[in-house]
């Protein structure tokens, strides 16, 4: 294969792909751990792990193990047959979240895609074809596709594609009367984030999602956990909802669960389960071999080996070193997160704090317009979380002598 410049791959780009991406001038080729090298053999530290998705680091020598296993054994045979590895990652899957089953896809957003579907069979096999409208937050995003884009809140994702999948009513976090309001015989289900993750690392209240499960338990209305970038390991825990006390019905997940291969899965309590017939749902690549294998390597690397206790470690080192940027930077105003999900609230847009510490070799993410967020891998090392703060520290203090100026 032909060793491409940046520049080769940005004109190809430019003449062949669609322009959906505003991407940052720089092409990587390879990578080790959190870090990345581009075509030129620079390194950077890599703290946003392809948005929560390389939970366990680039070229983890396990996972590349499994892959080459699978790939050279058996791929992909479609859902019209069974194998042998779906039924286990299920198993794993509804263990660790408490859930009886599982539907396998290819991304987070379909998974809330089936979240949403699911809700609305369950309504129709009641006999309440009426039950059709979903409650989302403020600042929730869950995904590109029809329906996940319909219980996106920020417009600029929204309006070009409308009208969407309604109805939809979307209320501010923390604003249990709201909520209340919103949720009527109509509603099918209330969806929320655990903690927000585009939205801008924004954890709901303990008070607010106790006022979701009230209010679900007193009108039957079901909850839906979007837990695509919080669960999974990413906050210390296997998933956040049972930390608020959320008890949802279905329960979305994807990112970090094949650590890069593309896999999502809907979790979903019996009773809707059983609403559920053959034909009513369905995905042609959805839990494939490859996908499972996985997965499957992933969650036993998060169970199975000390990784969730590293995270908590880990997270609280994080979270020390960033309150510590906080004070010495007034342009930080707000530190936010949970465990090795972490956002950066500033006073000014992200933009050229994002550069800047790309320039200087690390890789972290503009969120809501003014949010530095920060997912590095699971297994991330110590030095690799002091690295970062230093390269940030730096930043901040050179955007901050500008500002001055």
């Amino acid at each position: 294969m032909k060793k491409l410049t940046l520049d080769e791959i940005t004109a190809l780009e430019a003449q062949h792909v669609v322009t959906t991406y505003k991407r940052q001038p720089v092409a990587f080729v390879r990578g080790s751990g959190s870090r990345l090298y581009d075509v030129d053999g620079r390194e950077y530290l890599d703290f946003i792990s392809g948005i929560g998705v390389t939970s366990l680091g680039h070229a983890h020598p396990g996972l590349a193990a499994a892959i080459a296993d699978q790939a050279s054994t058996l791929l992909h045979t479609s859902n019209l047959y069974y194998h042998p590895l779906q039924g286990q990652v299920a198993a794993r899957l509804t263990k660790i979240s408490g859930m009886a089953r599982a539907f396998f896809a290819n991304s987070g957003t379909e998974a809330v895609e089936g979240c949403l579907k699911f809700a609305r069979r369950y309504w129709y096999t009641k006999g309440n074809n009426e039950r059709t409208a979903f409650v989302a937050l403020e600042h929730a995003f869950g995904g590109r596709t029809m329906g996940s884009l319909s219980v996106t809140w920020d417009e600029h994702y929204r309006t070009p594609f409308q009208p969407l999948i309604g109805p939809v009513t979307f209320v501010k976090p923390g604003d249990a009367a709201a909520l209340e309001a919103a949720v009527t015989d109509r509603t099918a289900a209330i969806i929320a984030e655990p903690i927000q993750g585009e939205g801008g690392i924004r954890p709901l209240s303990n008070d607010f999602a106790q006022a979701i499960r009230d209010i679900c338990r007193r009108t039957g209305t079901l909850c839906i956990a979007d837990e695509v970038q919080s669960g999974l390991g990413r906050t210390g825990h296997p998933f956040y909802f049972p930390v608020l006390g959320l008890e949802p019905d279905l329960v979305s997940v994807g990112k970090a669960l094949g650590s890069g291969v593309p896999v999502g899965a809907t979790l979903m309590s019996e009773r809707v389960a059983q609403a559920i017939s053959p034909g009513d749902h369905g995905t042609t690549y959805g839990g494939n071999l490859l996908a499972c294998r996985a997965a499957l390597f992933f969650l036993e690397q998060l169970m199975d080996t000390g990784l969730l206790e590293h995270v908590n470690t880990a997270g609280r080192l994080f979270e020390q070193r960033l309150r510590a940027l906080a004070l010495k930077h007034p342009v930080i105003v707000e530190t936010r997160g949970v465990g090795l999900m972490r956002g950066l609230q500033l006073a000014i847009d992200a933009t050229p704090i994002i550069d800047s510490a790309r320039e200087r070799g690390l890789l972290v993410n503009r969120t809501n317009e003014k949010v530095v967020r920060l997912l590095p891998p699971l297994n991330v090392e110590v030095a690799d979380i002091d690295r970062a703060t230093d390269i940030l520290d730096a930043v901040f203090a050179a955007v901050g002598a500008e500002v001055s100026a």
